[in-house]
């Protein structure tokens, strides 16, 4: 399968998330010069407190981050354009998703992302603090918690801890299965993501390897009556359809069941 019979994205970043580039706008034209049929923009969620904003927009920006898609949907009406945002989670934050992100903003979709995670009190770093087999088991831990919000249409990159934790041993292994466990029970979807399919071999010396998608990941997961999503995870209008084809091959190459794309903006927060 070609990156361009790849019609479908729901994982998008647009400048605002400063390490990204393009507009909404920018990424309307590419899909629709494509004949793509489904965008969903999803920059990183910005936090009411601004955490993390070094690396997403911040919380000023949301209203015209909302209003922005509003007026693409607009002027591209030739595509269905959606409105999403790519999240961490925090249960202390909990009403606010449904109050402003789903409530006042209108947002149709959120995906689940962990790139950060408690331990005790202290917020770790998915690609450099899950060297442990304590804070692989807390990664899998928020993970599991943030499917179980059902605020979340799918989980990008499930298996993003395999860029710290590289060894394919039993704690990984434990870790795999309660996250695909889990996704079965609550019928929520898992992403193989492009991104890291264009970073590998890329790498700057000393990176972490493997990237993802990392293949044991999924190979477990054919164990599991689970549900696949592909999604360039695009952080450059260009890059909508680049390399998902090869993330396609592999839920293809191992039989896994791809997720019924028409229901995302459709589940109803718990």
């Amino acid at each position: 399968m070609n990156d361009e019979d790849h019609l479908h994205n729901f994982h998008s970043h647009t400048l605002r998330c400063k390490h990204a580039l393009g507009e909404v706008k920018e990424y309307c034209q590419v899909a629709v010069d494509r004949g793509m049929k489904t965008l969903g923009i999803s920059d990183h969620m910005p936090w009411p407190d601004d955490r993390w904003n070094a690396s997403r927009m911040d919380y000023a920006e949301l209203e015209d981050y909302s209003k922005e898609i509003d007026q693409a949907k607009i002027d591209f009406p030739e595509i269905k354009i959606l409105k999403g945002m790519e999240c961490e989670y925090d249960a202390e934050y909990r009403a606010w998703f449904d109050d402003e992100l789903l409530g006042k903003y209108q947002f149709e979709y959120l995906v689940g992302g962990v790139h950060m995670f408690l331990d005790g009190d202290r917020w770790c770093n998915t690609y450099k603090h899950v060297k442990t087999a304590a804070r692989l088991k807390l990664f899998a831990d928020a993970t599991i918690e943030m499917m179980e919000t059902g605020l979340f249409d799918f989980i990008a990159h499930p298996d993003l801890f395999g860029v710290d934790y590289t060894d394919w041993d039993a704690d990984a292994i434990a870790c795999s299965r309660d996250i695909l466990s889990a996704a079965v029970d609550l019928d929520i979807g898992l992403e193989i993501n492009a991104l890291g399919l264009r970073k590998q071999g890329k790498q700057e010396p000393g990176d972490p390897l493997p990237l993802y998608p990392w293949r044991p990941f999924w190979e477990e997961a054919t164990h599991y009556d689970i549900k696949v999503i592909v999604n360039s995870d695009a952080h450059r209008p260009v890059d909508l359809q680049n390399r998902t084809g090869d993330a396609l091959k592999i839920a293809t190459e191992l039989n896994l069941t791809m997720m019924d794309v028409s229901t995302i903006g459709t589940r109803v927060a718990k």
